[in-house]
């Protein structure tokens, strides 16, 4: 593993903070472990309410413990007052995900200022067995404190269906696919 340049000495109480927050690892029970530099383990136990139809654990419960991983693992790497935000990522499903508990761990491939890659397996634990039945390749986008506090606050109020405000516009719009619908397909365009 690769030595990484720490840039907050709180990075550890920093995550720890963060994942703190985290409702749906809470809901999960998924619980952090291990915070190293370029490094996160996320652990979480089986439970049945998180299985799927043949009983094995979700696919998307798997991908929410790496991907919070990953994200945790680049943040160790960042400056103080920045979070990450996913900005893609690519998972494969090895084997069924059965076990007592499955430990989700990353780390960093490569840092960046800005842009961060990093990859993570899913580790099914039954005694003292251990199978990787997941493996996720992630980018995390670095996010100051600036660009948090500069971004639209959520309302919970309603707003009329079609009349939505969307994300990157700065005034209402009829964006919402539904608007399209009432108004019927558009005519084919001759080429």
């Amino acid at each position: 593993m690769p030595a990484f340049t720490v840039q907050d000495p709180e990075f550890e109480a920093s995550v720890r903070r963060s994942f703190d927050t985290l409702t749906l690892m809470r809901t999960i029970g998924a619980r952090l472990q291990r915070v190293a530099p370029g490094e996160v383990e996320i652990d979480l136990p089986f439970r049945d309410e998180l299985t799927q139809h043949h009983g094995y654990l979700a696919g998307a419960a798997l991908t929410a413990i790496v991907d919070v991983a990953c994200g945790y693992a680049a943040m160790t790497l960042m400056l103080p007052d920045t979070s990450v935000l996913t900005i893609e990522y690519k998972v494969n499903f090895l084997a069924p995900a059965q076990g007592e508990r499955m430990l989700a761990r990353a780390r960093v491939v490569r840092p960046g200022r800005t842009v961060t890659v990093c990859s993570g397996d899913v580790i099914a634990i039954a005694g003292e067995n251990e199978k990787v039945v997941a493996t996720m390749l992630a980018t995390m986008a670095t996010v100051s404190r600036q660009d948090r506090e500069h971004r639209q606050p959520r309302t919970t109020s309603a707003v009329p269906h079609g009349d939505a405000v969307h994300p990157r516009a700065s005034t209402r719009s009829r964006w919402c696919v539904c608007q399209r619908l009432r108004r019927g397909p558009r005519p084919l365009q001759p080429s």
